[in-house]
Order: C-alpha cells, then structure tokens, then sequence
C-alpha cells in the first residue's frame, strides 16, 4: 500500500480515491452526523474498512464511519513526524544518580499507525526530549531488560529485576525507578518489596494508564513524580508512584505490598488497601503521610533473595465450589494453595474432604479474605473453626495477590512447612499490620447525599 493511502482498505480506501484525499493531509469532512476537521491518519493493518480515522484540534483520535460522509476536502497537507525528539540528556555532577530499568511499559511514548501500537520511549535522549523536566531532577541512565505486556512479567521477571537492582544498589546507585505495564505493576511490587530486602534507596515503580499520545496521558506526570521520588525521598522501599486523584494535583506513593489496582481505566487507579500512601509527591515537594517508613542511608548494603516456587496457586472462592478444584491441585504437585475466602475467611463444606486430603499430603493451605479491606478472623463462626482445625493458616489483613507472591517467595527457599509458616506469618514490608487505620478504609458510594455535597465542595 503506497504511503498515499497508508493501511486503507476497502470501503474506505475508495472513499479516500474519491475525494482525492491523502493521508496526513487536513481534510474537512461533512457527513450526516455531521462535519469534522482533523489530520488523516494511517490505519493499523488490522484494522476495518469502515472507517477513517481523523485527529481533530483536542488531540483525540476519532473514527468517521465512510457509509455517513457525504463530502470530503482536503485543506493542507503535512505528513506528520511522530518520532520522538532525541536530546542529550544533561549531566550534573551535583544532581543524584537514577537508573531506569524497562520491562515494557509506556512511560513515554508514540504510537506506530501503521501497526496501532504504542512504542515506547527509553533512551535517556528519548525521554530527555519528551519529558525534559527530568533533567531537573537527576542524571539518568536507562537499561531495558524487558519488553512484555505486564500481564507476562512473572517470576523469571522478578528474579533477573531483583539482582540486576542489587548489581545496582552496590554500585552506589541513588535511586531505582521502575517502567511498567499497570495491571500487573502490584505484583512485581509485592515480589520486589520480598526479594530486595532493606535497600538504602527508594525503589520507584512507575507506569501510565494512558499512552503519551493521549492528551489525557498520565504518563509525563507519573514519571516526573517518580523520578522525583526515587531521586529525592528520604523513603528507602519498594513503592509505585501514580496519580492520587483523577487529576494531576498530585501523585501518590503507595508501599509495595499494600497497594492494588482498582479500576481497570481511571488514572487514579492504584489504591493503598487497609492503610494510607507513604506519600503526597509533585514537582515541588514530598509530603509524608505517615511516619513508620524505611529511610535512605548513605551505605550500599542490601538483601537480595531472588527465589520463586511456581507451584504454588491463589483460587478465588465462590459458591458450590467443587472438592475437585483442590484435588485437581494436588493431583498436579501443587505445593500451596491461598484462598481468597468470604467474608471473614470462609468456603463451603463440601470443599472439606478435599482440603483435609490435601494437607494430608503436605500441601499448605492459607486464607486470605476477598473483600481485600479486613482481617481473616476464622476464630468467630464454626466454619472458620472447622477449617483452622483442618489446617488452613490465616493470613491476618494480607492480601490475597500479596499472599500468593509471599508464598512462592517463602516455598523458594525452603519445604519446610513450619518453616514456610513461619515466613508467611512474619510481616516484612507491611503486608501484615497489627490494625488497620481508621482512614484505612474509606469507600464513597455516588448517589448518597452526604457525599455528593462532599464531590460538590471538596474535590471535583
């Protein structure tokens, strides 16, 4: 396909002959719902043959449908240089030292039309050139070591990060900032915050919700919160840093093993679950939110326990669950399980046999609850009584993706099962709290009038 008419097919493409309009070029377009003004963009190779696709004034991508346009004029033309603007990035002997480490996430980025993805930006002289605040901030250098959607980062990913950040740590690195996909960005969180123990410096994972090309992108901002964070705050653990509310007041830095992706589109997506953030963070200053924090020292020693045993497993409890899913496990050499139980940590009773064969044969069993906010306290009803007496461990507030990357960390290193136990019931980076806040736990249900007069006045 020539560049003219660049990824157009079909319907479309004969429309784009027929009023002789190319792509990259300003076209105005009336139709029957309407008429429109935007820059012509390529189509991705996958895409129909429906529609054309316009970049109006707002930056927004929009699709006119070809079975609506009635008459279309080009009023200019200039092809578009998506690249992203590549600067040297500006060294300071008195700035701190940063290393970013890629596994595939788009901080930074543009989109290929031609394929519909987005490519990110990684180069200090890439990221230097789309967000040159950061030069403000730090000197930065910049290793990629993946390039996968997060929901592929798994194990093996978090082994070869750990090591690679304590190659770092000892090296006398200021700080570590993290590029990562959003949806799975709490797990490697919680697997870091295990197999980095007690680093001198913050360890920032970072990410956008919304690619760069987006005017609503979160990702500049993120990523300047973040390199702030890793360069400046005095916070040495494992934390993401994303947007606080829907807005770019502020961002948040959330504890690796307390923090949870909640909406699976809203910029404000990532939520400290039973507690608070560690944090406030914008351009201009940190705010600590609470004061138990781990903090920066001057020397390089840290604790890395790069261990994973894959055959462990979190099942979500529902009910007329089957005994067979148990079995199914066991059967399959599974070595732990975690259930994310009802309530205060419950499941039904047929379950039972199966449970008791499968701590017969050696495969530990702990509870979590899936309300994710609260304690699993299995002593108050006679179910949760049945099954402690069975063996199933409760996990106290933990949470259930927490758990599960806890108790591979904890099978990693050892088979022991009062060993295992032990480290699954020893907090060490907050997965387990003595109590849970009052403010710990605050849900706003729309609709009810208090809390509309609070949306009205407070925050929009």
């Amino acid at each position: 396909m020539s560049e003219t008419f660049k990824g157009y097919k079909g319907k479309a493409l004969k429309a784009l002959k027929k009023f002789d309009i190319r792509v990259w070029s300003e076209a105005a377009i009336k139709t029957t719902r309407g008429s429109f003004t935007g820059i012509v963009l390529p189509r991705s190779e996958n895409d129909d043959d429906r529609h054309i696709v316009l970049k109006v004034s707002t930056g927004y991508n929009i699709g006119v449908a070809v079975e609506t346009i009635l008459d279309m004029t080009e009023k200019g033309y200039k092809k578009a240089n998506y690249k992203i603007p590549e600067k040297e990035f500006p060294f300071s002997k008195d700035k701190p030292n940063i290393k970013l480490f890629g596994t595939g996430g788009t901080i930074a980025s543009r989109l290929d039309y031609r394929t519909g993805a987005v490519i990110p930006a990684f180069s200090p002289g890439e990221l230097y050139g789309a967000v040159p605040e950061l030069a403000d901030i730090c000197n930065m250098s910049t290793e990629k070591l993946f390039a996968v959607f997060s929901e592929n980062m798994g194990p093996d990913q978090y082994k070869q990060l750990a090591v690679r950040i304590g190659e770092e740590i000892r090296k006398g690195i200021d700080g570590i900032l993290i590029g990562h996909g959003t949806d799975t960005m709490h797990h490697t969180a919680t697997a870091l915050s295990f197999m980095v123990q007690d680093p001198p410096v913050p360890i920032i994972l970072v990410g956008s919700q919304r690619s760069s090309d987006r005017p609503s992108s979160d990702a500049a901002f993120n990523l300047i919160h973040g390199t702030k964070a890793a360069a400046e705050s005095d916070i040495a653990e494992v934390m993401v840093c994303m947007f606080g509310p829907t807005s770019n007041e502020y961002g948040l830095l959330h504890r690796g093993t307390r923090v949870r992706k909640m909406h699976s589109s809203y910029r404000s997506t990532f939520r400290t679950i039973g507690d608070i953030p560690i944090a406030m963070i914008n351009r201009n200053k940190i705010t600590p939110l609470k004061p138990d924090y781990k903090k920066r020292r001057k020397d390089k020693n840290v604790t890395i326990t790069p261990v994973f045993e894959d055959k462990v497993t979190l099942i979500y409890y529902y009910p007329n669950m089957r005994p067979d899913m148990i079995d199914s496990l066991v059967d399959n050499g599974y070595k732990g399980i975690i259930i994310a139980g009802t309530g205060l940590g419950h499941v039904n009773k047929p379950l039972y046999p199966a449970i008791e064969r499968a701590i017969k044969k050696g495969v530990a069993i702990y509870m979590t609850v899936q309300t994710l906010w609260g304690y699993a306290h299995m002593f108050v009803y006679d179910t949760g009584r049945d099954l402690m007496n069975k063996g199933i461990i409760p996990l106290e507030n933990m949470l259930p993706e927490v758990a599960y990357i806890k108790l591979g960390w904890a099978f990693g290193q050892t088979s022991d099962l009062k060993e295992v136990q032990k480290i699954m019931l020893t907090p060490i980076n907050g997965e387990i709290t003595e109590r849970e806040p009052c403010n710990g736990y605050l849900v706003f249900q729309g609709g009810v009038p208090e809390v509309e007069v609070f949306l009205s006045k407070v925050h929009k």
